[in-house]
């Protein structure tokens, strides 16, 4: 065997290894989950993402690390955004909490089948249409000085959301949950619950932001290891993420303006290699880790300052 088919041999062991744990053994059915174990929980992927990029270095090198640990980083800080709007869903939608964990975990499951696809997909296109690379890059410029530009407080409009008015027009909808249920019956016909609706609208979430984050990852690297293991490992992330960081989404006041930059620093180095300019992706991790963790700590400083003494 080669160090790749070993490295893809281990990822797949360790994914079905801690899809069994985390989502199965130390998951019960209709169970709440405190802040404690969400961040047990997170730790556990996040630590479990960058031993494995200790198992690519030692497998495929320095370099190939390098771009698996920029592409996880980068795919996991895309990961809160997509998370605030998995808040709001729940919230419009009334979800009972006990059903969080459940919905959650059929709508990541979900979401990863849709990222294979789509990456499957751009590793195709990207190395039939080289060309492809200049329109991510511009597209992820724009998408970043967009969003800098943006205010924290706008909602989502869930109401007018596409995806729930194409589920309204086309399925017998039901403004309850059904105990857990995806459908009830009624009268001998058919509803389908706020369930189904939720998981629907948090996959197809993933998918929108999705458009943004494996353009970004095809910057960081080509290697369809790189883009695969960092996308499935941000995206296995999520529900303890979820349940860590639900209380807080107003405290991340500058999170969007460091993705924002992020964003646009990507675009740029995409945009760069037409004139033969090529960053070292340490310099791109070195960025990635700079903008996010100061965000971060900017808006702790922040929400510090404001809290009366």
């Amino acid at each position: 065997m080669t160090h790749e088919q070993i490295t893809y041999l281990v990822f797949g062991i360790v994914l079905v290894v801690a899809l069994v744990l985390d989502l199965g053994l130390l998951s019960k059915k209709n169970a709440t989950m405190s802040i404690k174990k969400a961040l047990v929980q997170t730790c556990f992927w996040v630590g479990l993402a960058f031993a494995f990029g200790g198992f690519v270095w030692y497998e495929e090198g320095k370099t190939v690390a390098l771009e698996y640990i920029s592409a996880y980083l980068m795919e996991w800080s895309l990961s809160i955004d997509n998370i605030f709007v998995f808040i709001l869903i729940f919230g419009y939608f009334n979800i009972k909490e006990k059903f969080y964990p459940r919905v959650l975990l059929i709508g990541i499951l979900m979401a990863i089948v849709f990222r294979i696809i789509f990456i499957t997909v751009g590793i195709e296109l990207v190395t039939r249409f080289e060309w492809l690379l200049y329109i991510f890059g511009a597209f992820l410029v724009y998408t970043g000085i967009k969003m800098f530009g943006a205010h924290n407080e706008d909602e989502v409009d869930i109401e007018s959301n596409k995806v729930y008015k194409f589920l309204k027009r086309i399925l017998p909808l039901i403004p309850e949950d059904g105990d857990g249920k995806l459908s009830v019956i009624r009268d001998g016909k058919r509803f389908y619950t706020s369930m189904f609706v939720v998981i629907a609208m948090l996959a197809t979430t993933d998918i929108i932001f999705a458009l943004d984050s494996i353009p970004a990852v095809f910057a960081i690297s080509s290697n369809p290891l790189v883009v695969y293991t960092s996308n499935i490992f941000a995206v296995l992330g999520l529900r303890s993420l979820f349940f860590l960081l639900r209380g807080a989404v107003d405290k991340f006041t500058y999170l969007q303006q460091g993705i924002a930059i992020v964003l646009v620093f990507i675009g740029i180095k995409m945009l760069v290699t037409f004139f033969h300019i090529h960053i070292h992706i340490a310099i791109s991790l070195s960025v990635i880790v700079v903008c996010i963790a100061g965000s971060i700590f900017l808006s702790m400083w922040k929400n510090k300052r404001e809290i009366p003494s």
